[in-house]
């Protein structure tokens, strides 16, 4: 993937979406409260995956979004870097934010994935 793997999560899922997609989730909770979340959507290519979009929240690190300070940013990603990042609703709760994400991508997904598949000419059909 373009960058380092993320640190371990609590609790980890990654679900199957469409041909050669999946969504993967990671977050930490500390007292019920999330404290840093990483949702994803991946694309298979050449056996790697691939980040297409990304959603994150890490106040400690340098790499990722503080969602209470910043607002909900997506990443959107070209050739496995990080081509630029979207700001996509205002600063709420890291627990929101989660939420939101994971509704984001099942709205959008199809539209990200379309997206992907044009700009690395990758033919499904």
């Amino acid at each position: 993937m373009g960058e380092k793997e993320p640190r371990e999560y609590d609790r980890e899922y990654t679900t199957p979406l469409k041909h050669r997609t999946r969504r993967r989730i990671g977050y930490t909770q500390h007292r019920g409260t999330v404290t840093r979340f990483v949702v994803q959507l991946e694309y298979r290519v050449d056996g790697e995956w691939m980040e297409v979009v990304r959603f994150d929240h890490d106040p400690k690190s340098d790499h990722a979004h503080d969602v209470t300070e910043e607002g909900v940013h997506m990443d959107v990603y070209r050739d496995g870097d990080k081509l630029r990042s979207e700001e996509v609703f205002p600063p709420m709760r890291a627990g929101e934010a989660l939420t939101f994400a994971e509704e984001h991508l099942n709205q959008h997904a199809e539209r990200y994935i379309n997206r992907f598949e044009t700009w690395h000419e990758i033919k499904t059909r």
